[in-house]
């Protein structure tokens, strides 16, 4: 392992994180980063560094979205529903995504590798019409995944998890996070899933020039 981490800031309601969890895990493998995951409160933070949430958008830009996302299922052969029966269209309850993001942070804090869950999660939603929302299915799917899911869906609601969320929100705010998922190395950002390739090669431009590190 080495001493260099990846920030990822995004939601558990991301179909770009969703699609682009492979290729993630294969540049952490490989490059042996620490991959460190920030859910932080998107809907707070992106109207205020420029982003613009999906449902707000214009029509043509809500269909090219779509567009877009039927491109990257086909090309990376990965299974998903353009319109998942559990993704609210208004984004009604507005924290209808964050405990899922909340139960991936307490997974790092009790030190265990949470990317396995934060992917199921996506996957859940995305691919399996599976209803994130509800704490049963949360629950269920960490113990899919070889997880406490009581004990993590326990702790969602604890003040070192708040703070946590919390902390990634400012942070987000502070570096100019403006979509999910947003990748940091260095302090450069990285946005979107189709932007690995990039950090691909910046960690291997890293390696060459710290040989033996």
């Amino acid at each position: 392992m080495t001493d260099t981490d990846l920030l990822c800031f995004y939601s558990l309601s991301s179909p770009w994180a969703y699609l682009g969890g492979p290729q993630l895990q294969d540049i952490v493998r490989r490059h042996r980063v620490r991959l460190q995951l920030r859910p932080y409160d998107f809907q707070a933070v992106v109207p205020r560094t420029g982003g613009i949430p999906l449902r707000t958008r214009p029509e043509p830009r809500r269909s090219y979205h779509a567009l877009e996302l039927d491109r990257w299922r086909r090309h990376l052969g990965m299974p998903l529903n353009l319109v998942p029966k559990h993704y609210p269209a208004d984004g009604q309850p507005p924290d209808w995504n964050k405990r899922a993001g909340w139960m991936v942070i307490a997974a790092q804090l009790r030190g265990e590798d949470a990317f396995v869950l934060s992917h199921a999660i996506l996957r859940a939603l995305w691919a399996e019409e599976r209803d994130i929302s509800e704490a049963s299915v949360r629950i269920a799917i960490a113990d899919e995944n070889g997880y406490d899911g009581a004990a993590l869906q326990a702790m969602e609601g604890s003040a070192a998890v708040q703070a946590a969320y919390a902390a990634n929100t400012l942070e987000a705010e502070r570096l100019g996070v403006f979509g999910a998922p947003t990748f940091v190395l260095d302090g450069e950002r990285f946005w979107g899933q189709d932007r690995l390739d990039f950090i691909d090669r910046a960690l291997a431009m890293r390696a060459v020039a710290r040989p033996g590190a």
